[in-house]
């Protein structure tokens, strides 16, 4: 078993979750996990919008945790696994890195979410990275 990707899966499907929550639970958890006020504001007036821009981001976060746990061989053999792998991990390392030059100028987002959420991302990037060295 690959305990890095594994953690990843782990964390990829906790955050998938954490989405879920914000379609749930509405404008407060969007405001707290610092989606802005303009997606809280609009779930307080019912728009779907910010219901399908966290549902693609749940599917997005939810198939790279099933691809972290087919490449540590948890589950079955996804198409690609390895290739997959790596161009998730640059993308977590990719959002990691360019979140640091957001918080200056936060585009709606208060500076914490870019701090917290780049810290997030990069030790992600990073997780999957020591993983996918061991299977590659």
């Amino acid at each position: 078993m690959n305990i890095f990707l594994t953690t990843g899966a782990v964390l990829s499907a906790i955050a998938a979750m954490l989405h879920v929550g914000c379609i749930y639970f509405g404008a407060p958890w969007y405001r707290l996990f610092g989606a802005g006020e303009g997606m809280a504001t609009l779930a307080e007036q019912g728009s779907i919008q910010p219901t399908l821009i966290t549902t693609a981001i749940v599917v997005v976060l939810s198939t790279w945790s099933l691809y972290a746990f087919s490449g540590a061989g948890i589950i079955f053999k996804l198409p690609f696994t390895k290739w997959v792998l790596a161009i998730i991990t640059l993308i977590y390392l990719f959002r990691g890195i360019a979140g640091f030059f957001l918080i200056g100028n936060p585009l709606g987002r208060n500076p914490e979410f870019w701090l917290w959420s780049s810290l997030i991302c990069l030790c992600l990037g990073i997780i999957h990275l020591l993983g996918l060295k061991q299977i590659w």
